[in-house]
């Protein structure tokens, strides 16, 4: 009785640490028809209403939503992946906003991550704790950046990520959620960046509203610790600590009224004294989302990924990286 005992009591333990090795908890594949969006993306004057041309990419995906766990926080988050079989590059996703503006919702903002994942890339991203359902409190840019760390070993448990091969790609405070995470890891191969937060300081001084409805609402001691605080979320401030083999791609438009252009050209002024690989576009009359740049920016996003994660590039001289032009104003095709 004793020996029935003590083989329940092991099988018990390694039951509970097959358990606890998991991130990956739950995943459950999105039917685009449940959703408001669903009678955008069809063709009603079909039979079976098909996808509209536009749209026929979504037969070769899943997009599904997701549960994780990041610090025993059950975090939510949303992944998509193509259908066939093999092993594909990944790109992590970090999006913009805080607390329900900017969250992961079926919308554009899916179908973008949709498209790109059906380029070939096992596309995940997170709501961040305390937001979409997620436990815990968003601390904008604090311990939640563990939340965007910690989808490496997500990817790490599906089996068609090839995880030698990851990128980040993130959006306003997205943007700013990429640089901590490429300053705390060496697993990113190359990012992408747009409209992105560099110096909050900077932010609240143009921007005085977002102190009060924001920052001083989510980062946790702020006003004891104001200036450490925005410090550690600056990138201006450690540029230095950057890896010195990651390519980054920096978007900004130079009539963004969120985030000012000029966080982008200050970053890649310190890039320069640190020989970080960086490559900037300054688009003209180009706003926080470079609206009126989609198809340029679209373009751009594969292309850095496709070098960088597909082929492999790893052709990062700086010498050759300054006679390229690693600044570049770009202008707004008029369409006649």
């Amino acid at each position: 009785m004793k020996f029935l005992i003590y083989v329940f009591f092991i099988i018990q333990i390694i039951s509970c640490k097959g358990q606890t090795n998991h991130l990956l908890v739950k995943e459950v594949i999105l039917d685009w028809s449940e959703y408001p969006v669903y009678s955008t993306l069809i063709d009603e004057s079909t039979e079976k209403n098909q996808w509209k041309y536009e749209f026929k990419y979504l037969d070769s995906i899943d997009v599904s939503w997701i549960t994780y766990n990041s610090d025993g926080l059950k975090i939510k988050g949303i992944k998509a992946q193509p259908k066939k079989a093999g092993k594909y590059p990944c790109i992590i996703y970090n999006r913009g906003g805080n607390r329900d503006f900017g969250a992961l919702k079926v919308d554009q903002r899916s179908l973008n991550l949709a498209k790109l994942a059906s380029h070939g890339y096992i596309v995940i991203a997170s709501q961040y704790r305390g937001n979409g359902g997620s436990e815990g409190q968003e601390e904008f840019g604090g311990k939640d950046v563990n939340d965007v760390l910690n989808l490496m070993d997500v990817l790490g448990e599906i089996e068609e990520a090839d995880t030698t091969r990851v990128g980040m790609y993130g959006w306003s405070r997205g943007g700013m959620m990429t640089y901590l995470a490429l300053a705390k890891s060496n697993k990113i191969k190359a990012a992408i960046v747009g409209g992105a937060v560099s110096d909050l300081h900077q932010t609240i001084s143009e921007r005085p509203e977002m102190e009060e409805k924001v920052i001083s609402q989510l980062i946790p001691d702020y006003q004891s610790h104001k200036t450490e605080e925005l410090d550690k979320r600056s990138a201006i401030k450690w540029a230095n600590k950057f890896p010195k083999n990651k390519p980054i791609l920096m978007l900004h438009g130079n009539a963004d009224q969120q985030v000012n252009v000029s966080q982008s050209i200050q970053l890649a002024a310190e890039f320069d004294k640190f020989n970080i690989p960086y490559n900037l576009k300054i688009f003209e009359g180009g706003d926080h989302s470079l609206s009126q740049y989609k198809i340029e920016v679209n373009d751009l996003v594969l292309d850095w990924f496709d070098k960088y994660l597909k082929h492999g590039e790893t052709n990062l001289n700086m010498e050759a990286w300054y006679k390229d032009g690693n600044v570049q104003l770009v202008k707004q095709k008029i369409q006649k």
